[in-house]
């Protein structure tokens, strides 16, 4: 493997040399931690360009999955690949960009004679606002099944990928996926 930092020099890394960097930035490599980030930055912002459209609010939620993965480097337990683990952080930094977007549009509405802002307004209406909705619901009942259905349906990861990642056998992960769909497949159909 090539011990040349490849930041900026475009050439993509392959599964095992991302997981290469990630297990020598856990242990401590600066440097690696520094190409792991330049390496998955753009499979991140891809995540958050799933659930948030807008460019702007992806890099947002981007910028802040890479701070997450930088400080919480340590708690990937190396299990599964590398950026399985980066899918789950990514997805949770955009569903907290989204939440944040949504709580200032919900206060801005709420101020006395003043005007939404059309910002937070055109960020709502531009999310995947039927999917984040039913997760916010399913998260509140059942928040173990937020990330094996996100893994499993808007990733399209396998099953024993998503056991791997999550610490959980495959069955569990297949149960969890199948009661999660019944209970968001009503929401999004717009049935409740």
């Amino acid at each position: 493997m090539a011990t040349d930092s490849g930041t900026g020099s475009g050439v993509a890394r392959t599964p095992d040399e991302i997981d290469e960097l990630a297990r020598r930035a856990r242990d401590g490599d600066r440097g690696a931690l520094e190409d792991l980030l330049a390496a998955v930055r753009p499979r991140a912002l891809n995540v958050c360009r799933g659930v948030l459209p807008h460019s702007s609010d992806a890099e947002d939620a981007c910028q802040e999955a890479l701070l997450n993965i930088a400080g919480k480097i340590g708690s990937w337990g190396g299990r599964g690949r590398f950026t399985t683990w980066m899918h789950v952080v990514a997805v949770n930094s955009a569903r907290s960009t989204y939440r944040r977007m949504r709580n200032q549009a919900v206060a801005s509405d709420h101020a006395p004679a003043e005007k939404p802002d059309p910002r937070t307004t055109s960020v709502i209406a531009g999310t995947r606002l039927d999917l984040l909705e039913a997760l916010e619901t399913l998260e509140r009942d059942h928040p173990q099944m937020v990330e094996p259905l996100l893994l499993r349906d808007v990733y399209g990861m396998a099953y024993d990928e998503i056991g791997a990642q999550l610490g959980l056998p495959t069955g569990t992960v297949k149960a969890q996926v199948h009661h999660g769909r019944k209970l968001v497949r009503p929401m999004l159909r717009g049935d409740g």
